[in-house]
């Protein structure tokens, strides 16, 4: 299958071997840590870095709880495909410094290279002594050769914490975090108009292999109901695979995915639904709740103004794709495998718009925010919302000089993100009367809105966008 999209982040790494090419850093080598949710596509990225590059490289994927003598046997068996390949050539490693010692000698020593070592995290998790040794022989050999090492893995706090103060490997690698694809890269392989872009990227969640199974200019309904008539479609089948990779299914974690997949938004009321008979105690969801969000599979809101208000949390699903598929997919598998998928995809029909709604306002902030700053608006660089525990009012859009506390809040807005009908005078009111509840906000501050239908000629806004102005953000 072609590859398409990615073009920052080939970018990114064409940039790093260039470094290793030219020889411009401080060390001859390169080590990168590219971390990114699972199934994001890391591996088919990489590998078609290396092929793209024309160098030699060798690339070992870790399998997760083999024995460590085996997963040795086999990253000295990976290296086959690099100059020096002859010289490791039945080596059976003892131990990590000697299995990483042997990349040292396969790479050339005047020729430009690249190693990969993917899913990192299994081998921490599988012996203690890997990250030492990785430090080890990366500090007296792998440094000194031009070669780019390229360490992968999805656990993002495993990869983060790799990097951190006190770790052998810190300081010593460049970081990147691969991310589903964007708005634009969407709409470019689904063949959809703006507006319908925002709609497949809600449900795909730019994930590559599910953004591929959209046949070019299918309509959301089409698309869907495609994909609800065959159990082994991957918009079916991704979520649980997600799921189950990180969060096994009788987990207190997989119950608060699912009662925040489900709508639920603060603290107490996740912890009455992941509870069951009973709600969860406070002492055990905290930290399940920080767990989730370090993996970035959960996100935490805090209302943006210019008085600080930490305890009112809001809780969402952190990427698109899972916060649709907890809505709708996941009640709609047993219907699904039963040959019903029409009921599935009635149910998602009737909750559509309503989910829609809200769904949309983190991509709606995230596109502002590459939109902004500009000439209107020089020092907006926060983009967030505004709520008071009694969700009343309750505004989509703040754009302030900065967070969590802003120093100036620079304007206000609505998100309205119907089908066909514009952001109009009654929505405009209501914004006019909201607007004084939002502390650091006052009647002369510029109200803005973002429609997916247009706005009315009637309503003195300072500024509106639509699904043409988010796409071209992420161009």
């Amino acid at each position: 299958m072609d590859f398409k999209g990615r073009n920052t982040d080939l970018d990114l790494l064409s940039r790093q071997l260039g470094m290793v090419v030219d020889g411009t850093h401080t060390t001859r080598g390169r080590a990168v840590i590219m971390t990114g949710r699972r199934r994001v596509g890391k591996s088919r990225l990489v590998q078609e870095f290396c092929d793209r590059s024309g160098l030699p490289y060798a690339v070992f994927q870790a399998t997760r709880g083999r024995n460590p003598a085996t997963e040795r046997l086999d990253f000295t068996t990976a290296l086959s495909t690099l100059p020096g390949a002859d010289l490791v050539a039945g080596l059976q490693a003892a131990d990590w410094n000697q299995a990483l010692r042997s990349l040292a000698v396969a790479v050339p020593d005047d020729t430009p290279s690249i190693a990969v070592i993917d899913e990192v995290p299994w081998l921490v998790e599988q012996d203690k002594e890997f990250e030492g040794a990785l430090q080890t022989v990366w500090d007296r050999y792998l440094s000194a050769k031009p070669v780019l090492l390229i360490l992968v893995g999805s656990d993002m706090s495993v990869m983060e914490a790799l990097q951190s103060h006190g770790r052998p490997f810190f300081g010593r690698a460049a970081k990147m975090t691969v991310r589903p694809l964007h708005l634009a890269d969407v709409q470019t392989m689904t063949g959809l108009g703006a507006a319908d872009a925002v709609d497949a990227l809600l449900i795909t969640g730019g994930f590559p292999e599910i953004v591929q199974s959209w046949t070019e200019g299918s309509s959301r309904k089409d698309f869907l109901r495609e994909a609800v008539s065959n159990p082994l479609s991957p918009l079916l089948v991704a979520g649980e695979l997600t799921l189950l990779g990180e969060f096994p299914e009788a987990s207190h974690s997989r119950a608060v995915l699912e009662a925040i997949g489900s709508g639920e938004r603060t603290f107490s009321t996740i912890a009455a639904q992941a509870g069951g008979t009973g709600a969860l105690p406070a002492g055990t969801l905290s930290p399940l709740l920080n767990t989730l969000q370090d993996k970035r599979v959960v996100a935490a809101d805090l209302p943006l103004s210019a008085k600080s208000d930490t305890k009112n949390k809001r809780y969402r699903i952190a990427d698109p794709y899972l916060r649709f598929w907890l809505a709708f997919l996941r009640r709609g598998l047993p219907l699904i495998e039963r040959g019903r998928g029409d009921l599935a995809l009635e149910r998602i029909e009737r909750s559509w718009t309503t989910w829609r709604g809200r769904a949309v306002e983190p991509i709606v902030r995230d596109s502002l925010l590459r939109l902004l700053p500009n000439a209107d608006w020089p020092d907006t660089e926060a983009v967030g919302g505004w709520w008071n525990r009694q969700n009343n009012p309750e505004i989509d859009l703040i754009g302030t000089d900065r967070e969590p506390v802003a120093g100036a809040v620079h304007f206000v807005g609505s998100v309205k993100w119907l089908q066909a009908q514009p952001f109009g005078r009654r929505e405009y009111e209501a914004l006019v009367r909201d607007v004084l509840a939002v502390p650091g906000a006052d009647p002369k501050t510029p109200l803005v809105a973002v429609s997916r239908a247009g706005v009315t000629d009637d309503v003195p806004l300072a500024a509106w966008w639509g699904p043409e102005e988010l796409v071209e953000a992420w161009r």
